[in-house]
């Protein structure tokens, strides 16, 4: 369904040269009188004259595609592991949805659609407990050669309002535009790859890249919308939003301003009379409707209530409203922050000091403390915390500065074009050619909205690519250039971006290189193997315990940041001491009640106890590591509390990697 969405902005690359009366009958129109207003009779391209340069990189397009593909495909190979706690529930998702278990997918802080893809993958590569992650590698660059035509959508539909307006605006004095499509195409992927560096990785299992690729759809949608006025491309708007939902409830935020923007847009710069602009704002939002809608009313049946999703406010209670993150409970007043608490079902604590927790209640996950923060935290309601929000925007200030500096290619790039000459001419009167205000600032609302919360570098690229790519859009030569020097400026420019490009690529197939070199010194079978995690996990199943048991963790590092062993030995953790630092050795020797906090964890049924301890802690001659045996040659150490004799006894064959 989502690539039938796409096919219209297929269409369109191949179409611009043809008469309107052809193209016509592709599209779908909201007024047969008004509807092409906007369109110039022959759509051209309204940057300078084609210089040699332009029309090279117009040929080597293709290869520069297939290059970029083929060096990121190298990431999927050896890009380093990087998984944690939020993989693995995406993971565990995936499974539920190959199983059909959909009360277990309905989940009120985790969205379905990258686990989707995840189950989609497990099944095209037929993948094992063992093998799965390679498989998952593996769908994080199907979603980069998705991400790769969103962007080219998103750069085309930009040049195609650009020069829809400035035939409208400027025709008695014509733009001169620096960058034409393809100059465009080329910064807007070499952007991708540098964040495919970076925060968007294939080593990161996690659903950022595919909600970048599903709001660049949306916002060509938009852009094509303005250029044009047709239905179509509103309807597409709201379908791509729709799917940015699926993938992380962020969009719902998103698909406010969009619409807001749409109806804005057409009303002050475009002058729409209002039934045609109210009639493109519902469709957009009934086809959002349409594919969001199932998801939310099921989880809204499923809370009692009506829910759109749980990460938000749980999350502004966590950073800006002070709320205990780990563990709650509704006699910890203390705790609260500026929420009120009124907790559903607590996770279950057997033990005060050291804490010990039952995670039972919840039938699903591999960890189910983390599996859906919703189940446990359901009733935490967020208050406006002045101080604390106030603190959170300094913070993701920080942050921000820290991303820009992090990535100074492209603003670099702009600052050297406009001392080079190049112009910015950004007019705000509604007569003007204001391409670039809406995708500015719906970039900048991806600032905002995480800005007020929280702030990570791989939530706000989108946000950088729509407020980077129509500012390049709009840079435009000296009203003063003379004729036969026309085709300098553009030169000048496109030799830039091509230079961008060409680095970005080069720099990730170095950096490639490298990885593969790394891991052959090791031997390790791919950048998706760790041997801490792969040992840990063999070395469980070894001893007999495997996928049905459940297990007992001690330590953050074992328990929250990284649990994938667990997945892997196909066993889930359902009692925890909590332990809340990454030495575990020294707080495991000052634990009070430690026999105590042991025994009540043999109880619930946990065949062993897994810490993670760093290097020469475990020697087996203190009282503190007595009875710790090593699994496998890793970090990761058992302590056997319900199996049978013979299995803590029995050897270890070695890991065949």
């Amino acid at each position: 369904m989502f690539l039938k969405a796409t096919l219209p902005f297929l269409t369109q690359w191949h179409l611009t040269a043809q008469p309107i009366s052809h193209r016509f009958n592709l599209y779908l129109c909201d007024d047969d009188e008004n509807a092409l207003e906007d369109e110039p009779t022959a759509m051209k391209d309204a940057s300078l004259e084609a210089t040699p340069l332009q029309k090279w990189m117009r040929r080597l397009w293709p290869a520069y595609c297939a290059l970029a593909a083929l060096v990121t495909f190298g990431y999927a190979l050896w890009d380093p592991y990087q998984i944690d706690g939020d993989a693995v529930a995406y993971m565990d998702i995936g499974d539920l949805i190959r199983s059909h278990h959909w009360a277990g997918v309905i989940n009120g802080y985790w969205n379905p659609l990258y686990p989707a893809a995840l189950s989609i993958g497990h099944i095209l590569f037929h993948a094992t407990r063992y093998t799965e992650l390679h498989a998952y590698y593996m769908v994080n660059f199907g979603i980069f050669l998705l991400e790769m035509l969103a962007v080219v959508a998103f750069t085309d539909s930009i040049i195609r309002l650009r020069d829809v307006r400035a035939a409208a605006t400027e025709a008695g004095n014509p733009a001169r535009f620096l960058l034409d499509r393809y100059t465009l195409r080329y910064l807007g992927l070499a952007l991708l790859v540098i964040a495919s560096q970076r925060e968007l990785s294939m080593g990161k299992v996690r659903p950022d890249a595919l909600l970048q690729a599903c709001l660049l759809f949306a916002l060509a949608a938009l852009m094509n919308h303005f250029a044009t006025a047709y239905l179509r491309y509103a309807a597409l708007m709201g379908v791509a939003l729709g799917f940015a939902y699926l993938a992380k409830s962020f969009a719902f935020v998103f698909t406010l301003l969009c619409i807001c923007a749409l109806i804005a847009f057409r009303w002050i710069w475009q002058r729409h009379a209002p039934a045609r602009i109210a009639a493109a704002a519902l469709l957009a939002s009934a086809c959002f409707a349409i594919i969001a809608g199932p998801y939310i009313a099921a989880l809204s049946h499923q809370k009692g209530r009506l829910d759109f999703s749980d990460s938000g406010t749980l999350n502004y209670a966590w950073f800006v409203g002070g709320t205990e993150k780990m563990h709650l409970q509704n006699d910890e007043t203390n705790l609260f922050g500026s929420a009120e608490v009124h907790l559903k079902h607590p996770e279950k604590e057997l033990l005060r000091a050291p804490l010990v927790l039952s995670y039972k209640q919840l039938p699903y996950g591999t960890y189910p403390d983390w599996f859906d923060a919703s189940f446990w935290n359901d009733q935490v309601k967020t208050h406006l915390n002045i101080h604390g929000e106030i603190h959170s925007v300094l913070r993701d200030l920080v942050l921000i500065v820290r991303y820009l500096l992090n990535h100074p290619e492209g603003w670099l790039l702009l600052a050297v074009m406009l001392l080079l000459g190049a112009r910015l001419r950004l007019g705000l009167r509604s007569s003007s050619n204001a391409f670039w205000l809406a995708p500015l600032l719906l970039g900048v609302g991806v600032f905002a909205v995480y800005g007020i919360v929280n702030i990570e570098e791989r939530y706000i690229t989108i946000g950088y690519l729509a407020i980077m790519l129509p500012l390049f859009a709009a840079l435009r030569s000296r009203p003063d250039a003379r004729t036969a020097q026309t085709s300098s400026p553009s030169l000048a420019a496109s030799a830039l971006v091509f230079l961008l490009a060409v680095l970005a690529v080069g720099e990730s197939a170095r950096t490639v290189a490298e990885m593969r070199r790394q891991l052959s010194l090791v031997h390790s079978p791919g950048g998706w193997y760790d041997a801490d995690t792969f040992d840990a996990a063999h070395a469980l199943n070894a001893l007999g315990v495997g996928p049905g048991d459940a297990i007992a963790c001690i330590g953050t590092r074992a328990c929250l940041y990284d649990h994938y062993w667990a997945r892997l030995a196909g066993v889930r953790i359902l009692t925890e001491i909590y332990v809340p630092t990454t030495h575990l050795y020294s707080a495991l020797a000052g634990m009070p009640n430690r026999e105590q906090a042991f025994s009540i964890v043999r109880q619930q049924g946990a065949k062993v106890m897994v810490g993670y301890f760093k290097s020469g802690a475990m020697t087996g001659t203190t009282s503190v590591s007595a009875g710790w045996h090593e699994l496998g040659d890793s970090h990761f150490y058992e302590l056997p509390l319900n199996l049978p004799p013979e299995a803590s006894e029995r050897p270890i064959p070695p890991l065949t990697k």
